[in-house]
């Protein structure tokens, strides 16, 4: 079954009430507001978090199997949100050119809703591929993860070859055990090998213990684990990093089709942590602090690692989750 992951769509299947569905949108219209207002200063992180975002609005508004899903204000509301974002995209992603043209040039291709291909079939999570002793620190290096993924997309240099793979990519995103953003950006650079056509990831892999595990295997294995550090972070409760991961967790997964993800309890509590007002996440101070720093400096140089303004790259993985959910 093509699973399309849209707000009606599932929550349909999963017998969401109107209601829910009002209080979705109503947080997705201050979201893509809060993006109205401050997509010139946010860096490349948080505005592919609205390029996603954009790719499920735009299959939601399209599709016409399940119409009847949203009720007639529901689906003006979700077309409106589409051309408010295609609107502030285009600012956006000439924003982050001017900024940084060389870092822009090597993602381009992911800050296009076209990039991001949504699941055709939902699978689920498996507990027994849990790490039993997982790292106790990050085991991800940004720079070479950067490179790693422009070398997937083929933007290591003009009219490079898409799709290499070298033997420190490999051993880095194959590592087992790593935690938390080592283990999401290990997911992420397969999830884009996957979109960008890349069938020979694991092509070289001579380790006889893993010569079976394929690409779709080594996903299943991350988001496993990424659900289990939910589920824990769940029990021991929330500080402001581990909302962040939890979310990041959630978008990455979902985007790969693990419906197990989208839990009611888990949607509660991340409508409780948005900012009613702004439409972010994140504590007030920040945002206000940021807002005083752009309007001295509008021409600040700002790279993806950077964060621009607190906050952005959770607002994002929140949007997706609620689309999915």
């Amino acid at each position: 079954m093509r699973a399309l992951v849209t707000l009606l769509i599932v929550a349909s299947l999963r017998s969401a009430h109107q209601e829910v569905i009002d209080d979705i949108l109503d947080s997705l219209s201050k979201g893509v507001h809060f993006f109205e207002q401050q997509s010139r200063n946010m860096n490349l992180d948080g505005v592919v978090g609205y390029v996603i975002l954009q790719a499920q609005l735009q299959e939601a508004t399209k599709s016409q199997t399940h119409s009847d899903s949203l009720n007639l204000s529901q689906r003006s509301i979700a077309v409106s949100l589409v051309k408010k974002l295609d609107k502030s995209m285009a600012l956006a992603v000439t924003s982050l050119q001017e900024m940084d043209p060389k870092y822009y040039k090597e993602f381009e291709p992911v800050l296009s809703a076209s990039f991001w291909s949504l699941p055709r079939e939902w699978i689920s999570t498996d507990p027994s591929l849990a790490y039993t002793s997982p790292r106790s620190v990050e085991c991800y290096d940004e720079q070479l993860g950067d490179k790693c993924m422009t070398l997937l997309l083929g933007t290591w240099k003009d009219d490079g070859t898409p799709c290499i793979v070298t033997k420190a990519c490999r051993d880095t995103m194959t590592r087992f055990g790593c935690p938390h953003y080592s283990l999401s950006h290990q997911l992420l650079y397969f999830m884009i090998g996957t979109m960008k056509g890349c069938t020979g990831m694991l092509k070289g892999e001579v380790r006889l213990s893993r010569v079976n595990i394929t690409v779709e295997h080594y996903q299943r294995i991350f988001c496993s684990n990424m659900m289990k550090s939910n589920q824990e972070m769940g029990i021991k409760g929330f500080s402001e990093q581990t909302q962040d991961i939890f979310m990041e967790n959630i978008l990455l997964c979902g985007l790969a089709g693990f419906s197990d993800f989208y839990k009611a309890a888990w949607l509660q509590h991340i409508l409780a942590w948005q900012d009613k007002e702004l439409g972010c996440f994140g504590k007030r101070e920040d945002y206000s602090h940021m807002f005083e720093e752009y309007l001295d400096a509008p021409h600040k140089r700002v790279k993806r690692r950077e964060k621009t303004l607190k906050g952005d790259d959770k607002s994002l993985r929140y949007f997706l989750y609620n689309l999915q959910f």
